[in-house]
């Protein structure tokens, strides 16, 4: 493969000999019936031609024991018939000549076959081989941020509960235990997200369903979400409310799955959005459906990255870490296996806003 492609390894360098050997084998195998074939074609070429001159040596010979033919002259009957024979042969020799060109571009016309087709198998195979080096890279740098996230926690986990157990020992004010204490449970509570949106992954990968819907009351989605929330938005200076217009009529959605796609798009607006800020959670009917959407003033996502937050292990920033990159993956997987879609309105400076919408019941 070319020096810029995917990368060498004993298990493709075996593949591409493989590969060859068995073209290579095609190559014999059809060389072999193609002469074959142009065999057994002369072959019934040749036995025509010989039964087609035994008619004519027949005939010839019944034309000269015919009586009346002898008082003729036979030196004129010679020399046409030397005349005809000649005709004959170039006649033959010019099909020959005609045959074999046909069978040469025939054989030129296969080879150029097999060359497009190889070409083209060969483009494929460096263009899956590509995608698979990606897709282990990204594997590998997604288990690299796992690990070092879970290592971290756990980390905190376990000093905090050293100092809880010294605390203990030296008395310390029971706020100060239970500070510790609501501490490991936010921890334990991220790891526990992050272990659930590993496990979401690997069903959406799985193939295996990933929604159970039946018939809701998408006002109480939007109720809970929000009464959820407040005291995040609260503690980060955000003003998160709840807008319901019209009266959305009843849907059949996973409520769990809604409820995590909707934690999703709420948390991100208020991680993004400044002290000051403004979130808000919006429901509404549209012909057939039920639309969604949350929307912040906060700095907004580039143009260009509106469809890719939506792929997975994708980040706003290049360099921001605040996520894996899960939330919104699973988030368009969730509404996708609803029959809904989900996207992205935004401009830098000017907040965002994701909308996704869920089919009427």
């Amino acid at each position: 493969m070319d020096a810029l492609g995917p990368k060498k390894t004993p298990e493709r360098d075996s593949t591409d000999r493989s590969l060859n050997e068995e073209r290579d084998r095609s190559d014999s195998e059809i060389t072999k019936e193609r002469e074959a074939i142009e065999e057994s074609a002369t072959m019934v070429l040749q036995r025509a031609r010989r039964r087609a001159d035994g008619v004519l040596r027949s005939a010839r010979d019944a034309a000269d024991d015919h009586p009346g033919d002898r008082s003729g002259s036979r030196k004129g009957v010679a020399e046409a018939r030397l005349r005809d024979d000649q005709t004959l042969r170039a006649d033959r020799a010019t099909e020959d000549d005609v045959l074999q060109a046909a069978r040469e571009a025939r054989r030129r016309a296969l080879a150029a076959l097999l060359g497009v087709e190889r070409e083209q198998t060969d483009l494929h195979l460096l263009t899956e081989r590509g995608r698979a080096d990606h897709a282990i890279t990204t594997r590998d740098t997604f288990l690299g941020m796992v690990s070092h996230d879970l290592r971290t926690m756990l980390t905190s986990i376990a000093m905090t509960a050293a100092l809880i157990a010294r605390e203990v020992a030296g008395d310390a004010p029971k706020t100060t235990i239970a500070a510790r204490a609501e501490s490991i449970q936010r921890l334990s509570s991220r790891m526990n997200r992050l272990i659930g949106d590993l496990v979401d992954v690997a069903i959406i990968e799985s193939g295996r369903p990933l929604v159970s819907p039946e018939e809701r009351d998408p006002i109480a989605l939007v109720r809970e979400s929000e009464e959820a929330f407040q005291p995040i938005a609260a503690a980060h200076g955000v003003l998160l409310t709840s807008e319901i217009l019209g009266r959305p009529p009843l849907a059949r959605f996973d409520y769990d799955r809604i409820l995590q796609v909707l934690a999703n798009l709420v948390g991100n607006a208020i991680k993004f959005t400044g002290p000051d800020g403004r979130v808000s959670l919006r429901v509404e009917p549209e012909p057939g459906a039920i639309k969604f959407s949350v929307s912040d003033d906060g700095s907004g996502i580039p143009e260009d990255k509106l469809e890719s937050i939506f792929e997975r292990f994708s980040q706003a920033g290049r360099h921001d870490r605040r996520g894996l990159g899960l939330g919104l993956y699973i988030s368009r997987h969730i509404v996708e296996g609803h029959g809904g879609r989900i996207w992205a309105e935004s401009s830098p400076g000017a907040g965002t806003k994701v909308s996704f919408t869920l089919p009427q019941a």
